[in-house]
């Protein structure tokens, strides 16, 4: 089994900057893929960016030159820096990290708001 725990949500105004960070625990292959998604209210949960562990980057084009995800592969921890957000970004956004299985974080809410 893996467990994420997420962390660095919060409420934020326009062009501000947050740091999420997601910890994943338990049996976790070397080769993996870990992301952040988002899902707004009413809306479907979408792929915001993933990394693999080889490196291998992946944004969505909405946060393009604005997000930046990393990670580190000793401490299997995940990191998304969002700068110069926007309301539309607010979301309660979740880790994943994908194996031979997907798993789930619990969600950490993000406002973008004046």
């Amino acid at each position: 089994q893996v467990q994420l725990v997420e962390s660095g949500g919060g409420l934020v105004q326009p062009g501000g900057s947050l740091r999420l960070s997601c910890a994943a625990s338990g049996t976790i292959f070397s080769f993996n893929v870990m992301g952040w998604y988002r899902q707004a209210p009413g809306k479907q949960r979408e792929l915001v960016a993933s990394i693999t562990s080889r490196g291998n980057i992946n944004y969505a084009d909405s946060v393009k030159g604005r997000f930046t995800i990393s990670r580190n592969n000793v401490k299997n921890t995940v990191y998304l820096q969002m700068d110069s957000l926007e309301p539309e970004d607010t979301a309660v956004y979740y880790c994943s990290l994908t194996t031979t299985n997907v798993y789930w974080g619990q969600g950490t809410q993000v406002t973008v708001s004046s």
